[in-house]
């Protein structure tokens, strides 16, 4: 892989100790740099002067309300979860780096992901140099760990049942349409089964911030869930 050019107004202030070392606890800030100029620049801009470009400008992520950035043209997925009370802090973040679409269904954000977790908390710290507080962090809100499980594979790795599912389905075709319309509500037909469990864990984690969406996740089981992504996924 082709590393760019790290900015460097940041690798000064790393170098001078303007950042303190609790500060970098989630990751390496320059590698971070690095990770952005590879993944994120193409579309994305931070840093002084920075403007928005094909994404919002990143400065003073932490702590900003999903979809609040004045003038920027988001997605009607982005301005929802913004609505529904989505603020990006360190767990949100790192959910939405890892899998955007399962944090936001529908964001027009076309980048796929990342896996690696330290790649991710590199990233983060990179990200937070150029927020309000970096002197706070990770200790306070919002750029602490969550102390929320990270989801076991076995959850994954459930094989759903399509008709059990489709038999739980009234409840939540209530709101959303099986025929896949958007009327106000996202549609959930045809979600990829791995998406909609970990949308569904992310409400139970308090990640997405809907809260009838979360006291409904957090009363099915897990086979119940798997069972409704399974049907779902079936649904064109």
């Amino acid at each position: 892989m082709r590393w760019r050019a790290i900015p460097a107004a940041l690798s000064i202030a790393v170098a001078s100790g303007a950042f303190p070392v609790a500060a970098s606890e989630i990751g390496d800030p320059l590698r971070g740099a690095e990770l952005f100029a590879e993944e994120c620049s193409a579309c994305h801009r931070i840093g002084p002067g920075a403007t928005d470009a094909t994404g919002p400008r990143l400065n003073g992520i932490f702590g900003r309300r999903a979809g609040s950035l004045a003038g920027f043209n988001y997605s009607r997925a982005m301005l929802r979860m913004g609505n529904d009370g989505l603020t990006w802090t360190l767990s949100t973040l790192d959910a939405y780096i890892e899998n955007p679409k399962a944090l936001v269904s529908g964001t027009r954000m076309a980048y796929r992901g990342q896996a690696d977790a330290q790649a991710r908390g590199d990233l983060m710290a990179y990200l937070r140099a150029y927020s309000d507080r970096p002197q706070d962090i990770p200790e306070a809100e919002p750029t602490a760990r969550a102390s929320a499980p990270v989801l076991p594979g076995w959850i994954l790795a459930l094989q759903g049942d399509p008709g059990f599912g489709e038999y739980l389905s009234a409840e939540c075709t209530t709101c959303h349409q099986r025929d896949g319309s958007d009327q106000g509500i996202p549609s959930i037909a045809g979600w990829p089964e791995q998406d909609f469990v970990v949308a569904m864990h992310a409400y139970r984690q308090k990640l997405r911030p809907h809260p009838v969406m979360q006291m409904m996740a957090g009363r099915l089981s897990e086979e119940e869930i798997a069972a409704l992504a399974a049907y779902f996924a079936t649904l064109e």
